[in-house]
């Protein structure tokens, strides 16, 4: 099991939950704007949200999100260290930033110093683009070892004035590459994992990826907190992060949704009805399964263990509940009476 942090009102790692973050993608300067995108991000489920601090002006939207928002505020900084120490008197809850890029030691204890007094860890996140030019002819690539080498230097940057308040992550846009270097890191010490696929690609594409390489490190026991990045609305990602976490079981609020990929026995419009009831669900927060079946062969009987479900007919379709069939619906009215039925629940 690895350390717990504390960042803002929630713990990443140890017995703590798989928590889920996304990225602000509107310039930081636009304060307005970005607590909009903000509010929409945590009404879907955010949970922790980072934003990025290219220069001092940016340092404003730290208070204007901590007024509007509850879930934990990071600040994204690069190079310059005292973006860093002013986000932190600013009231940020948690530093993403490379302590090997900011400068001399001093430059990294001043950051160490001002993070101490707040109790605010740091998340080293090293990716592709950033790794140390030694380490890259040591191993002549991003590999996997390099990425992992790359993020315990720079946590020993921070080891060295007596702090392991740290997150880590080592994000590839190579599914393999990434798995790789957080198994490697998670041999190599017990600071909890930011888990994400980089440069995933746009919704459909990344979702592919993200799921592929999270999931094949949850179901190790790997990754405290995760983010899927997608060329898309951020929203998508909170979405999809949700969806991943449901389906390896890390996560049991919110709909379970299962239906059946149809066959020629299907005589109703699945596709469509399949479609609208995800829709129609997506912010139900019922611990619950709904199954939508194509007939009556794959309804009632191979999901007889949803809580609610459908099984179509000719032109009608079956409301059955854990199994046992309610009654006959016409077809126009099956999505409205599901509905029904979860909301009776």
């Amino acid at each position: 099991m690895t350390k717990k942090v504390k960042v803002g009102n929630l713990y990443i790692g140890g017995d703590a939950p798989v928590s889920i973050q996304s990225m602000i993608n509107i310039p930081s300067h636009d304060i307005e704007r970005t607590v909009q995108q903000a509010t929409e991000l945590e009404k879907a489920g955010c949970e922790i949200i980072r934003i990025a601090v290219p220069d001092m002006e940016a340092v404003k939207l730290i208070p204007a999100l901590k007024e509007n928002v509850s879930m934990p505020v990071v600040a994204d900084i690069h190079f310059d260290y005292r973006l860093a120490i002013e986000s932190v008197a600013a009231g940020v809850d948690k530093i993403r930033i490379n302590p090997g890029n900011i400068g001399s030691d001093d430059r990294v204890k001043a950051v160490v110093d001002a993070c101490k007094v707040r109790e605010i860890p740091i998340r080293i996140g090293v990716n592709s683009g950033s790794v140390e030019k030694e380490i890259l002819a040591k191993y002549g690539s991003p590999t996997a070892q390099a990425l992992c080498e790359s993020a315990l230097y720079h946590a020993s940057l921070l080891e060295k004035f007596d702090y392991t308040n740290i997150v880590l992550s080592m994000k590839s846009s190579s599914v393999r590459t990434m798995v790789e270097a957080y198994q490697l890191a998670s041999q190599k010490c017990d600071y909890p994992m930011h888990l994400g696929v980089t440069e995933a690609g746009t919704e459909r594409m990344g979702i592919i990826k993200s799921s592929a390489g999270l999931g094949a490190l949850l179901l190790q026991g790997i990754g405290n907190t995760i983010r899927v990045s997608l060329t898309a609305d951020p929203v998508r990602e909170i979405y999809a992060a949700k969806d991943i976490l449901k389906a390896l079981d890390l996560r049991k609020d919110g709909v379970q949704f299962v239906s059946c990929p149809t066959c020629g026995r299907t005589k109703i419009d699945l596709i469509s009805i399949a479609n609208e009831v995800e829709k129609r669900l997506q912010n139900c927060r019922k611990n619950i399964k709904v199954a939508v079946m194509g007939c009556i062969v794959n309804g009632p009987g191979e999901a007889r263990e949803a809580d609610i479900g459908i099984a179509g007919g000719d032109g009608v379709g079956l409301i059955f509940k854990k199994g046992e069939i309610l009654r006959k619906v016409p077809e126009e009215l099956l999505i409205d009476e599901l509905i029904k039925e979860v909301e009776l629940l």
